[in-house]
């Protein structure tokens, strides 16, 4: 008798978690993300300077350019690609907090966070040039078709001008709205890939449409275990000329991944 007063409630449970599961499937093959999905595969690792709040990256020939943030703190340099030693260095002065950095022809601009200043630096000696002044935040950079393209924690994306620095058109993500485009490295294939703050999440960006075109799982790289609060973020890409590689790397991590997009 027991059995068969629980008998109907098994069944019925078992009927509404089945409709449950449909519904459930059901709404992620109308709503579901369809992006491609891909994942990070480690070629080879560099050291990186733990000290360094990384806020731009980006390789230009054999030379690698890495700007850094913080009041007090925040610098650009140059070093060589292969071996690692430097080459030029550029400190700013209080309170300026530094932030992406990008090779545009003759010049290297370099963002701050909150200061409205972009400053134009000689790419050889990362001597400071000229400056400019924008409207709201400064966040990544990367140069592609003589345009600028900067972020600003939006899903937006604003090209600027590479000598003057004054805005010439902007396209938004016309999926994942909410994300913040953070540092950004514009790629040999046309693409935009940007770090989403404060994930480790990469998108790649069709710069030309705002479509995302990938999205790139990297939290395999730097384990949580070995994070503190001042390395927890993932910020810093740079394609590596020539080749289908990345390097990556994070706030004050203490390596650099050189790395390839494979499918998840």
């Amino acid at each position: 008798m027991e059995r068969k007063r629980r008998a109907p409630v098994a069944a019925a449970t078992i009927m509404l978690s089945t409709a449950l599961a449909l519904s459930v499937t059901a709404t992620a093959c109308t709503s579901g993300d369809n992006t491609p999905k891909l994942r990070v595969e480690v070629v080879a690792t560099r050291p990186h300077d733990p000290g360094a709040f990384t806020e731009g990256l980006e390789a230009d020939g054999s030379v690698l350019y890495e700007g850094t943030g913080l009041s007090g703190h925040s610098y650009v340099k140059a070093t060589d690609l292969t071996t690692g030693a430097e080459l030029a260095r550029a400190d700013l002065p209080e309170p300026l907090f530094g932030e992406g950095i990008t090779r545009a022809g003759e010049l290297l601009w370099q963002l701050t966070y909150k200061d409205g200043i972009a400053i134009a630096r000689d790419p050889a000696t990362l001597a400071e040039i000229r400056r400019a002044h924008y409207d709201g935040e400064g966040w990544g950079l990367c140069t592609r078709d003589n345009r600028v393209v900067m972020s600003n924690g939006s899903s937006t994306l604003t090209f600027r001008d590479p000598q003057t620095f004054a805005i010439t058109g902007t396209v938004a993500l016309t999926s994942k709205k909410d994300t913040k485009l953070n540092e950004l490295d514009c790629a040999p294939d046309g693409s935009v890939y940007a770090n989403a703050w404060p994930t480790d999440t990469i998108l790649r960006i069709n710069p030309d449409t705002g479509e995302v075109l990938a999205r790139i799982d990297a939290s395999g790289l730097l384990p949580r275990g070995a994070r503190t609060p001042d390395t927890d973020v993932l910020n810093g890409i740079a394609n590596l000329p020539g080749t289908d590689h990345f390097l990556l790397t994070g706030k004050k991590w203490p390596t650099s991944y050189e790395v390839r997009f494979r499918p998840a």
